[in-house]
């Protein structure tokens, strides 16, 4: 391995199976290409099919002997993800990768799923939570399958879960709906790692983010926030896909842990385990989450 751990210290990949969800773009895309170039076997679970194939056709023409195939995902809609986790079910009989990585940032105005959930809480965590607990018993007798699911930084900024109001009807800020999504992610990612430990279970889960990183998501950054200014500190989208690379193929990589780039601020640079806040390790919380997540999903998990 280099000092600087990179994609090309992935270990080969071949014979293991991979979702990637939003894949067709950012860190998804480039996550999905690296995979399929290491010979990992992988479905990009995308929302929009056309720009899905689009994704597929780039890495194959990047990687020829590449394993891609396409799953429409929907995470606005449980009855979609129930869809989707079924075909893949019909599909795959192990697992090896689940990477958690669709998301939606900053909406302006608050919007709700088809469910009536807060669009950031509903996609980037309820949506995986269901699609997990859906999946999880095809990860289970799989010897170092892993869950990987991306958070941010911004699970510290305004960041709570609003137990009492989570879909925000209320008051909305989208800066404190997305930390509460991230926070979520993070929370989701620990409690579920005490259950899979606790189960004895061959699936780790792991988290990871991307830092700073030039992608589609920056599109509805506040406008107080002039684009020289993220663009010259962001990193490129390939960057910003280290952490969860690292934490789903590097073999040292252990259940709990979050990665991050190592620069100043983890705002850029090369994947290493971090920190995450005091709230996110709050196990009375990461339960409490979890209890609401299985009500408003109607998802349980096998552990």
């Amino acid at each position: 391995m280099t000092a600087k751990w990179t994609a090309a210290d992935i270990p080969d990949q071949s014979g293991r199976l991979a979702i990637v969800t939003g894949a067709n773009s950012g860190l998804g895309y480039d996550t999905a290409a690296a995979l399929a170039a290491k010979g990992a076997h992988v479905v990009l679970a995308v929302r929009n099919l056309d720009k899905g194939r689009d994704a597929v056709n780039r890495i194959k023409a990047a990687s020829p002997n590449a394993v891609v195939d396409l799953q429409e995902l929907d995470l606005t809609s449980l009855e979609r993800v129930r869809k989707a986790a079924e075909e893949l079910r019909g599909a795959h009989q192990r697992i090896d990768l689940l990477i958690n990585n669709a998301g939606v940032m900053y909406v302006p105005t608050r919007e709700t799923t088809k469910d009536g959930f807060e669009m950031q809480f509903g996609t980037n965590h309820l949506g995986h939570f269901a699609l997990t607990g859906l999946l999880l018993d095809r990860m289970l007798p799989v010897d170092g399958s892993r869950v990987v699911t991306v958070s941010s930084v911004g699970h510290r900024v305004l960041a709570r879960i609003h137990f009492e109001d989570p879909h925000l009807t209320r008051k909305y800020n989208r800066i404190e709906a997305y930390g509460q999504s991230k926070l979520a992610n993070l929370m989701f990612t620990y409690e579920l790692k005490r259950r899979l430990q606790e189960k004895g279970a061959a699936t780790a889960a792991l988290a990871a983010h991307p830092g700073f990183a030039d992608t589609e998501l920056m599109r509805y950054i506040p406008s107080f926030i002039p684009d020289f200014m993220w663009k010259f500190g962001a990193q490129p989208a390939s960057m910003g896909a280290l952490p969860t690379l690292r934490a789903a193929t590097d073999p040292g990589a252990r259940g709990g842990q979050y990665y991050g780039p190592d620069g100043p601020f983890e705002v850029r640079g090369h994947p290493k385990v971090v920190a995450s806040s005091a709230q996110s390790r709050n196990p009375e919380l990461q339960k409490r989450l979890w209890a609401l997540s299985e009500q408003l999903t109607g998802v349980t998990f096998p552990v």
